[in-house]
């Protein structure tokens, strides 16, 4: 074994797209079969059997994951395949050409630090061939060789391949696009994959595969800021075992034993312990790319869609407000004020578009002004978030920048965050920074007294019209949660009016800070492990924002007493007769039971 091989390589993700028929998959068969990455006997297998099958070879077949791909003729999914060279390995994201699967790419292009474009010589320059350009573009994708393809079918012309590069090349630099080389190859002939080819000695340049090795790893594996978008938390309870282990792949940066991590967008932190590996043994540092297994010195509650980040690093954004550029794929248009689902990482948050800046389409870059996002448009948008979610720009971290769009479980769009916008609770999180930072922590964690109370901390608004109930009903359910053993307290918000908010002489003047100090004080409360009952008149979504600015969203239950929700507050009850105060008790107690919150009897 050479000393390359001894030697860990380092690992570099690459997407491969191009027009339908272009002969993606063909140059990867190619690349493949030559770098002899295929499994002993896998090339023989296949010829095999397209002899037992009556169709001729093609190297296609190597990577045709799903059977009806061979019987449609087109690849439909970004398969994931590895192979290696000298110098490094590859994951490569097969990205389907067809105009049907185009959002397929977006998801196998979202993690890729280097791109091929596949053009065939004798079609040319393609529609979809501009559009997968133009996302290269848009999801940041520096490093780029564009392979134009069976020149073997145009007798290996260097005119066919000269005109080819310069109509694609004066596309590319519209968007900014500069690519690192056009490969003259034929994939089916091993022209210019790893070979020099002899039938076209015009062309002086490189071989795709020494390409590749030319290109430079993103420094975010050791460099840039960590960011590991959180997956889950491992427990473990045998023999006594009683470790959480936090779990997750990181997308840039490093991670060592004492580093000091924080979790955003909840603020929560907590310092690494152990780093943990199977059947490995004092491991000290995790690294990006790589699945990461840590336990905490401080058990903390996180949720999925946390993002871990190390304290003495720069922080990521936060914020319900961002301006993005988007590629649709849905059928119907991308519209305002509907609901979707924005994906980053672990991350999914309720958005919708606050404003359509410009639309672009993507096969001839003309923009136009429109209500609306039609299919294959990209747009730079303001979309507006139900909750805080931790990001960066693409032009700072580019890899934690990327999203895709989700409607009816589908994903209908992808791209990138240009710029964060501040929102309206972005001076309350400057403060919660600040106190989070100064904030002496009890020995007692979280954890415990929710094992110990049998309950989880939480924060009951119950808000509506004046006189619609809201007092009686929260008084009445603290009771019966107190009768039933839980540590629960009922708080209007008269109280924090003239007691608390004393200092603040025109009650009308700040309206919000009324609301951060009542958040403020629903923090200290849970903090404790109680639960609190709040009531409030009409809250509405901003004064919502804040609390949850303060308070983690998923520890807030909110209530509307009344017929129909008078603000544009998102409620997650509500109650319609006030007169049946028993029966309303009854309703928030089981809602508190199916959430977990307490303890559901059999």
């Amino acid at each position: 074994m050479s000393n390359i091989n001894q030697i860990k390589k380092e690992t570099m993700n690459l997407v491969i797209a191009g027009h339908v028929d272009h002969g993606k998959s063909t140059v990867i068969g190619r690349m493949l079969a030559d770098t002899g990455s295929l499994p002993e006997g896998k090339l023989d297998q296949v010829k095999r059997n397209c002899e037992k099958n009556s169709k001729p070879f093609e190297y296609a077949f190597l990577i045709d994951a799903l059977k009806d791909e061979q019987s449609q003729g087109i690849t439909i999914d970004a398969a994931r395949v590895f192979f290696k060279t000298e110098k490094r390995n590859y994951i490569i994201l097969d990205a389907p050409g067809h105009i049907e699967f185009l959002k397929n790419m977006i998801t196998g292009a979202a993690r890729a630090e280097c791109a091929l474009l596949v053009i065939d010589a004798e079609e040319g320059v393609q529609e979809n061939s501009r559009r997968h350009g133009y996302m290269m573009s848009m999801l940041g994708i520096k490093q780029i060789a564009v392979i134009v393809n069976k020149m073997d079918l145009v007798d290996y012309s260097q005119e066919r391949f000269e005109n080819i590069k310069k109509e694609y090349s004066e596309f590319l630099k519209d968007i900014d696009v500069k690519p690192d080389e056009f490969i003259p190859v034929s994939a089916f002939k091993g022209d210019n994959i790893a070979i020099r080819s002899a039938n076209m000695t015009w062309y002086k340049g490189v071989t795709v595969l020494e390409m590749l090795d030319l290109f430079k790893k993103e420094k975010h594996t050791l460099e840039q800021d960590f960011r590991m978008p959180f997956q889950d938390v491992y427990k473990f309870t045998k023999f006594g075992d009683s470790r959480r282990v936090v779990v997750g792949t990181p997308t840039s940066g490093k991670l060592e034993i004492g580093d000091e991590v924080i979790f955003y967008p909840s603020g929560k932190k907590s310092k690494v312990k152990t780093i943990e590996e199977f059947n490995v043994e004092d491991r000290k540092q995790i690294k990006a790319n790589n699945h990461a297994a840590f336990s905490l010195e401080e058990q903390i509650y996180i949720t999925r869609g946390e993002m871990a980040c190390k304290v003495s690093e720069k922080n990521p954004n936060l914020s319900t407000r961002l301006m993005a550029s988007i590629f649709w794929l849905g059928h119907d248009p991308m519209i305002l004020k509907k609901e979707y689902y924005i994906k980053l990482g672990t991350a999914k948050v309720t958005v919708r578009i606050e404003k359509i800046v410009k639309t672009i389409d993507a096969s001839d870059l003309s923009a136009k002004e429109k209500t609306q996002i039609e299919r294959h448009d990209v747009a730079q948008c303001v979309l507006k978030l139900t909750k805080p979610m931790a990001y960066d720009i693409a032009s700072k971290l580019a890899i934690t920048s990327r999203f895709v769009i989700v409607d009816d479980y589908e994903i209908r769009g992808g791209g990138i965050i240009q710029e964060a916008l501040e929102d309206s609770a972005k001076w309350v999180r400057d403060k919660v920074v600040v106190r989070d930072f100064k904030w002496q922590k009890s020995m007692i964690s979280s954890a415990k007294r929710s094992e110990k109370y049998n309950q989880r901390p939480t924060l009951v608004i119950i808000t509506g019209e004046k006189d619609s109930g809201k007092k009686p009903l929260a008084k009445a359910l603290e009771n019966r949660l107190f009768e039933d053993g839980k540590i629960v307290y009922f708080l209007g918000i008269g109280n924090v009016l003239y007691g608390v908010d004393a200092d603040i002489k025109n009650k009308e003047e700040d309206p919000k800070e009324h609301i951060r100090r009542l958040a403020e004080i629903a923090y200290i409360m849970m903090d404790s492990g109680a639960i609190l009952i709040v009531t409030a008149t009409m809250l509405d979504q901003e004064d919502l924002e804040i609390i949850k600015a303060t308070v983690e969203s998923d520890k807030i239950e909110v209530v509307w007493m009344g017929e129909s929700v008078k603000t544009d507050i998102n409620v997650d009850t509500r109650i319609l007769n006030k007169e049946d105060i028993e029966e309303n008790v009854g309703l928030l107690k089981s809602i508190l039971e199916d959430k977990g919150i307490i303890f559901k009897p059999w």
